[in-house]
């Protein structure tokens, strides 16, 4: 998953990738794998599906967030880090700088496992978040039917909780309204 170079990683080398890879650039260091399938993606539009309306237009909730699928986020070292979902607090960034890159770190990130993701996104981009302060970490596991969260303190991460299958769980920082977890997952071929 890591391309071991010698040089530091540049906006380029994900320019030069193929069109079937998604890369990221943590650290300097440029990490591939393929792009994202159904389960995947199904899991990622169905939580902003929840979370918009009331987040992000207000609509059903307090409003106050900008959600975003994949976005191109500029840190340190890093010009390219696009987690599955993040949410900046409009008090944090209140105007999205449009086509330029975000250059905010998120306050919310979620992962979505899938098999070439899962140990990138536990043993590198969890540390990586970490590293960068962002408040609240979730992954969703579509295979395994489990969303677990945790809670940044003291530069650690802090487990929140686990829920899974059908559960409605209000979970931090979106815990004024009760998700329903059973859209996260594709029915179970029979």
């Amino acid at each position: 998953m890591a391309d071991a170079a010698r040089k530091r990683a540049t906006y380029e080398d994900l320019l030069a990738l193929p069109p079937n890879v998604k890369g990221e650039i943590l650290d300097g260091v440029l990490y591939t794998q393929p792009k994202p399938r159904f389960r995947h993606v199904h899991g990622a539009a169905s939580m902003q599906e929840q979370l918009g309306p009331p987040f992000r237009r207000g609509i059903g909730g307090p409003g106050g967030w900008w959600i975003a699928t994949e976005p191109g986020i500029e840190l340190p070292d890093s010009p390219e880090v696009s987690p599955d979902l993040a949410g900046w607090r409009r008090e944090r960034m209140p105007d999205p700088p449009g086509d330029d890159p975000i250059t905010v770190v998120p306050d919310w990130v979620c992962e979505i496992f899938s098999p070439s993701t899962r140990g990138y996104d536990q043993r590198v981009k969890q540390p990586f978040y970490a590293k960068y302060g962002v408040r609240w970490l979730w992954f969703i596991d579509p295979e395994a039917h489990v969303l677990l969260a945790y809670r940044l303190e003291n530069g650690r991460w802090a487990s929140i909780g686990t829920w899974g299958n059908d559960d409605r769980a209000r979970i931090e920082p979106f815990d004024a309204i009760e998700l329903d977890l059973s859209d996260l997952w594709l029915p179970v071929k029979g």
